[in-house]
């Protein structure tokens, strides 16, 4: 479900969240990633050459994750491309691996179908073309997440999952935005929101299909737009699709909303439930966007004076163009991306076409990280307090990487899905917070003995 980043960075491919209002194709065979970080040089030690904050050492030899929250002017520094060559994750030696004993936490359930999503990627043809990582092939990959399954299912407690994980798997770190592997934690949500299948004096805004001059790369980056004459132009800005009108009579309208800053947000969002008159319920999701940038709106009004720094939330926002309806459309059409949609009959759905599920997936740059994947995050995160409250509570957990945002961009960003609702998006629009990422994959002996134990298991039963 893509979304545009929520603190301003971008957005996931679409971003998604709050703060975000507020403020690949290839093959990997890096393998100097897959050397331990101790036959090279640990990130404590780069910390310190690269003259990093005592502070950050202190941490290093404890969880090693600096959970601090995080100003919306300071997030593009967390989008910081990786060097030529270089790869997003790092092997961790186990002295240097976070504590995992919490890690399934007390919903086993939802993250039983967060890998059982990723494993139904994973059996598409399609998904193979992305492998190997590193040096983790595709059935590695599969037979990582079958082994995590099992132990999810075993019902083990804290102490023996966190032996088990150092035992018999591989523990990948990302390198962050510092090469020290500080990555930043956002939010984002499915909004609900009011809308009507046809368009009304109250319902007038539309959301639209993916245009068929929009052309994709095949990983499905937008490459611009088809001209008559098959050639490439950029594709229209968001000024001149919703106040020029550029795609209208076109038949590309999928649903109309009766507020332009909903629209909007459901556009940083990458999706949404919406409530129609009959009182029946429609989903839409990410189906594409334009190759115009992502600016933050919230940026914008604060660099223009409007909303101080301090106050900025999409309560403010709203307030604030209640009072200027005037200013709407010129400070929407700051940022020119531009998000295309489809109906969907459940969901909402990730960038893989996996079903996202609260809490257990997570959004990055698929051209650095492997897809599908069990992540390990260890950061901070909002939390709903005496039934009105948030309060942000350090946070470790699993999570699959399953979506993609516009915004997240290299290995320094992180969008974890909160969930639907009023409630998740308030969880996601206070979600900012640096922390640190880990991969796990099975350790390769073991892949391969459950592989070849696999085939003979097939060839048993093709004899019979």
């Amino acid at each position: 479900m893509q979304r545009l980043d929520q603190a301003g960075g971008r957005r996931a491919a679409a971003p998604r969240h709050f703060v975000h209002l507020a403020s690949a194709g290839r093959r990997f065979r890096d393998h100097a990633g897959t050397q331990p970080r101790s036959a090279r040089r640990s990130f404590a030690e780069r910390a310190a050459r690269a003259g990093l904050a005592l502070g950050i050492l202190a941490l290093v030899a404890t969880t090693g994750c600096r959970q601090r929250e995080v100003r919306d002017d300071a997030v593009d520094r967390y989008s910081r491309p990786l060097a030529p060559g270089q790869m997003a994750l790092e092997l961790v030696p186990s002295h240097e691996q976070p504590d995992f004993s919490i890690g399934f936490g007390s919903d086993r359930a939802a993250l039983l179908e967060a890998i059982d999503e990723s494993l139904a990627y994973y059996a598409k043809p399609s998904s193979k073309r992305y492998f190997p990582y590193l040096t983790i092939t595709h059935d590695r990959a599969v037979r990582s997440l079958e082994a995590l399954r099992e132990l999810v299912e075993s019902h083990v407690n804290g102490a023996t999952l966190h032996r088990e994980i150092a035992a018999r798997f591989d523990v990948y770190q990302s390198v962050g935005c510092d090469d020290v592997g500080t990555v930043l934690f956002t939010g984002y949500c499915e909004p609900i929101y009011a809308g009507s299948r046809k368009p009304t004096a109250e319902f007038r805004y539309p959301l639209y299909q993916l245009p068929e001059d929009l052309v994709k790369s095949p990983e499905g980056k937008c490459l611009g737009r088809r001209r008559a004459d098959g050639s490439l132009e950029p594709y229209p800005t968001r000024y001149e699709i919703d106040a020029e009108g550029v795609l209208r009579g076109r038949d590309l309208e999928l649903v109309w909303l009766n507020d332009p800053l909903a629209a909007y947000v459901v556009h940083v969002q990458g999706s949404a439930r919406l409530r129609l008159p009959d009182g029946s319920e429609m989903r839409v999701g990410y189906a594409g966007k334009t190759d115009r940038p992502y600016r933050s709106l919230g940026e914008k009004l604060i660099d223009d004076g409007k909303i101080r720094r301090d106050d900025i939330s999409l309560f403010t926002i709203r307030k604030y163009f209640d009072r200027h309806p005037d200013e709407l459309h010129r400070y929407l059409g700051h940022n020119e991306s531009y998000v295309f949609f489809r109906q969907t009959h459940d969901g909402p759905y990730g960038s893989l076409n996996a079903k996202v599920t609260p809490m257990r997936t997570i959004a990055t740059d698929k051209s650095v990280f492997p897809r599908g994947a069990m992540a390990f995050l260890d950061t901070r995160l909002p939390k709903l307090v005496d039934g009105y409250r948030i309060a942000p509570r350090p946070y470790r957990g699993f999570a699959l990487d399953q979506d993609t945002g516009g915004a997240i961009r290299s290995a320094g960003r992180c969008d974890v899905f909160i969930g639907t609702g009023p409630e998740a998006e308030r969880i996601a629009g206070h979600t900012k917070f640096e922390g640190r990422l880990y991969y796990l994959f099975l350790k390769e002996a073991e892949s391969r003995q459950r592989t070849a134990a696999a085939k003979a298991s097939e060839d048993r039963t093709a004899r019979r």
